[in-house]
């Protein structure tokens, strides 16, 4: 039996997230594993790395899949790309060790996401940003990064109930880069919890127009009351860049 990991790219415009629903095809997962499975001729389930919600893309989604098929890697992933829709691409594929999981294995992921911050907005931007036309003040929002960063109970900046599972998560790196009219967020953490990157991206828009205060930050950290921080972003604006695992020799510096 092998393991096989896949690295992914995808456009997830059109479809209804990661995860495969029983009563839709319109799901990464599900479109991946119907393709895998024609061609091993035999059901194949795919485990990837977390779900992204519907409209997120990615970069660099990994997945694997144990099979006991004959068919080499590089008609492996020649099948694939010839019958996956368009908007998914399997940029890489490799043998891997038995026990690898590309979810249990994962240490930390790297994020971006895109405001399209103009008066006028993009029509060619609009599936891969938010348009968010108030001024910003980017440099108060450069102070919020710095009070994000580190270990906290991030509870208050998701979208999670109440849960037994800690929400205490490690955030090595969250930064701003303008680019034109766009602005480019990028998150690095050992962790991120449902929708986290979306509210902290809308606690920041937020606090860049001057709708909440810097000290909103530490108000949420302590009341862990989600509706105390900003709004949670369109989902289109957000991009899984990279998933990072101790095989691959990439280790968080604060994990």
């Amino acid at each position: 039996m092998k393991n096989i990991r896949l690295t992914i790219e995808y456009d997830g415009t059109r479809y209804l997230g990661w995860q495969r629903l029983g009563d839709s095809d319109k799901t990464i997962q599900g479109k991946i594993e119907n393709i895998l499975t024609q061609m091993a001729r035999t059901k194949v389930e795919i485990i990837g790395s977390g779900r992204t919600d519907a409209g997120t893309h990615a970069r660099g989604q990994v997945a694997n899949f144990k099979t006991d098929s004959t068919v080499s890697l590089p008609e492996m992933i020649d099948f694939l790309n010839r019958y996956l829709p368009q908007d998914i691409v399997v940029q890489k594929i490799e043998e891997v060790p038995e026990r690898f999981h590309a979810r249990y294995n994962a240490v930390g992921k790297k994020y971006s996401y895109y405001i399209w911050n103009d008066k006028v907005p993009s029509a060619f931007e609009r599936n891969y940003s938010y348009h968010y036309a108030q001024d910003l003040d980017i440099e108060l929002m450069n102070q919020a990064c710095l009070k994000l960063i580190g270990t906290h109970d991030y509870i208050g900046f998701s979208a999670l109930k109440k849960t037994k599972k800690s929400t205490t998560r490690t955030i090595e790196e969250i930064s701003i880069k303008k680019e034109g009219k766009r602005l480019h967020f990028t998150f690095v953490g050992n962790g991120f919890l449902h929708k986290m990157v979306r509210i902290l991206v809308g606690t920041l828009l937020e606090i860049g127009a001057g709708e909440l205060s810097l000290e909103t930050i530490d108000e949420v950290f302590e009341s862990k009351i989600r509706s105390e921080a900003g709004v949670t972003v369109p989902a289109q604006g957000l991009f899984l860049d990279e998933v990072y695992y101790k095989e691959d020799q990439r280790e968080l510096s604060v994990a």
